[in-house]
């Protein structure tokens, strides 16, 4: 399968922290035959791709199936919905977008106190998530209760769409990297490797914690996407990284100091294949690299992310070529990775 169709089919999935049941269903549909599997008990996907050579240490690559999104706590009178965020998310990209409710399904759109009711200091701010609801349509509680539950998960609801060369979506943080490990496993692989789609990162790198504890590999490969901010009101040092420019390689962030060999052996294999890579130029953010490279007595573990705008929003953007970067050079590094 093409790898950009097959994110649009993964980000067309529903699957907060937690919630991840119909990503991990599909993502086991693909992998069925290629390689051997289990599911653990926190609903982390742990396969084992055979390959020509079985080396002497242990590569696992992960990526993460969760993506930000909301969770139900109440029900009012009139049949309004409360909730909760599960992950980092900016209340100003929340406010009138639609979303899905809830094993059935049910479509809502977030609602607050309207423009005229607002006092001058609040038409300054994003309006606070206990400030928010969801709006299905219903007129009374019960009526709500017939679609909706307390603990119902809740997702937004946006097309994924190709804008000339680049892609826009929810979800894909993580599903990028889900994506290219697909691809991988779908293409196979020099060398025996572990392949982890884990659960909860956006609540705490929970999933990959446990299954890096399982597998417990010698080099780890994290697979993400990460904060693009090359717009005009960003400063040449605050930018990050930029679309176009290639696979994001990362020095240190806020959970992880990465192993410097790995780090620079991404940019080797970058200038010797011709695949755009480029530095992520601040200490920030983090990703399942935090618990990986801590697991057991510790594991040489990089970061290689797809440069993404707009992050942890309904309409995420990447481009075309930096996935396609990413993909690449995580192909390489997976061969060349032994050879340290």
């Amino acid at each position: 399968m093409n790898m950009f169709k097959e994110l649009q089919t993964l980000c067309n999935l529903n699957g907060i922290s937690g919630d991840e049941k119909n990503v991990r269903d599909y993502i086991i549909s693909q992998i069925e035959g290629k390689c051997e599997y289990n599911v653990d008990p926190l609903g982390n996907i742990i396969a084992l791709c055979m390959g020509e050579k079985t080396p002497d240490k242990k590569l696992m690559i992960s990526a993460h199936m969760d993506e930000v999104g909301f969770i139900v706590t109440y029900i009012t009178d009139k049949g309004l919905i409360k909730f909760a965020p599960v992950g980092g998310i900016d209340p100003r990209v929340v406010f009138g977008k639609r979303v899905k409710v809830g094993e059935k399904g049910v479509y809502g759109v977030v609602g607050g106190k309207v423009l005229h009711h607002l006092e001058s200091d609040e038409k300054q701010k994003a309006v606070p998530f206990d400030k928010l609801y969801i709006d299905i349509g219903a007129d009374t509680k019960e009526q709500a209760e017939e679609y909706v539950s307390l603990g119902d998960s809740v997702c937004f609801d946006n097309s994924f769409i190709t804008m000339g060369d680049k892609l826009k979506s929810k979800a894909i943080d993580d599903r990028a990297g889900c994506a290219v490990m697909l691809d991988m496993i779908r293409h196979g692989v020099e060398y025996d490797t572990y392949f982890t789609f884990v659960v909860q990162e956006e609540i705490g790198l929970r999933g990959s914690t446990a299954a890096a504890y399982t597998v417990d590999p010698d080099y780890a490969i994290v697979l993400e996407a990460t904060t693009a901010a090359d717009i005009p009101a960003s400063e040449d040092d605050k930018r990050v990284c930029e679309l176009d420019k290639g696979a994001v390689v990362s020095f240190m962030d806020r959970h992880t100091m990465y192993d410097k060999a790995l780090y620079s052996l991404a940019f080797e294999i970058g200038k010797e294949k011709g695949i755009p890579v480029q530095t992520k130029t601040m200490v920030a953010g983090g990703n399942d690299a935090g618990a990986i490279h801590k697991s057991r007595g510790g594991v040489k573990t990089c970061a290689i992310s797809v440069p993404c705008r707009y992050l942890h929003s309904p309409s995420c953007v990447i481009s075309k070529s930096d996935l396609q970067s990413v993909r690449a050079l995580a192909g390489e590094l997976s061969k060349r990775i032994f050879q340290l």
